[in-house]
């Protein structure tokens, strides 16, 4: 079973999300993919969460630990970091937030979404929000595989390399905070996700 966690104002409609649900489809899996639309509050956004995995788990009786992962790109990485942890799960992480509290206090104001220009709000509260759901570093690094891109534009790679050190996963040179050409990773982005392959980990920086 595969969660995947868009990024902030992005959506299940988003470059990443789309290629991967079709992949999931080809594989005949697509009944193990879910990818909600994230409310803007961070704790409604965790809540949601755990409210799907909770029912997949009911009706499949799948074993968190063992049968899920959790992708998650950006802000949704941040998430997915939360609930790894929670469910000691594998996750995937996609030029992930690592310090989203910091990073989204800026953001506070009206928004539209990159997909569907539809208005939303973040709120004052949410960065309070973000910092409350905040985690530690990995207990376990290898059960993470992160996939940065040094010409990320939004966020500083060299703190997800820090804080994923130990991982699976890759480091890009270039690229940018979309991952233009994601597709070239995306068999091994699943296969490390529905637990098929443990890729080596990243490079050290």
């Amino acid at each position: 079973m595969i969660l995947y966690l868009h990024g902030f104002r992005s959506s299940p409609q988003s470059y990443k999300a789309t290629l991967m649900a079709q992949a999931m489809q080809e594989r005949g899996l697509q009944d193990r993919w879910i990818c909600p639309q994230l409310p803007a509050s961070p704790r409604a956004a965790i809540d949601l969460c755990k409210q799907l995995v909770q029912q997949a788990q009911a009706r499949t009786g799948i074993d968190l630990a063992s049968d899920l992962a959790i992708i998650g790109s950006s802000l949704g990485g941040y998430y997915a970091n939360n609930l790894a942890e929670h469910w000691k799960c594998r996750a995937v992480v996609l030029n992930p937030a690592v310090h989203a509290a910091r990073d989204l206090a800026s953001q506070v104001g009206e928004h539209s979404l990159y997909h569907s220009d539809a208005p939303f709000v973040f709120l004052p509260e949410y960065v309070s929000e973000l910092a409350d759901i905040a985690t530690s570093r990995p207990a376990d690094p290898g059960r993470y595989y992160l996939l940065a891109a040094k010409g990320d534009e939004v966020l500083d790679w060299r703190e997800m390399a820090d804080w994923y050190a130990g991982s699976h996963g890759h480091i890009l040179e270039g690229g940018d905070h979309g991952l233009t050409g994601f597709e070239q990773w995306l068999p091994e982005v699943l296969d490390f996700a529905l637990g098929s392959a443990s890729p080596g980990p990243t490079p050290k920086t």
